[in-house]
């Protein structure tokens, strides 16, 4: 399956929202970007990370730190 596929990206999303849940943080807003299925032009799907809350934010920063370490 290629990386323009939806089911690739699906995919994708539930790895990352797994590997982040790991580590406890949910990012609820986590998703496809809907309008990059709905160009003319073949695109990569982008993912939708959003916005999140302070906590949450310094959850993902001390989880991406260790794992840079």
């Amino acid at each position: 399956m290629h990386d323009h596929h939806p089911a690739a990206a699906d995919a994708c999303v539930e790895e990352l929202r797994a590997a982040l849940a790991a580590h406890g943080i949910t990012l609820p807003s986590l998703g496809l970007d809907v309008p990059t299925f709905a160009s003319p032009y073949p695109t990569r799907p982008l993912i939708a990370l959003v916005t999140c809350n302070l906590l949450t934010a310094r959850a993902l920063t001390a989880a991406l730190r260790k794992g840079a370490a």
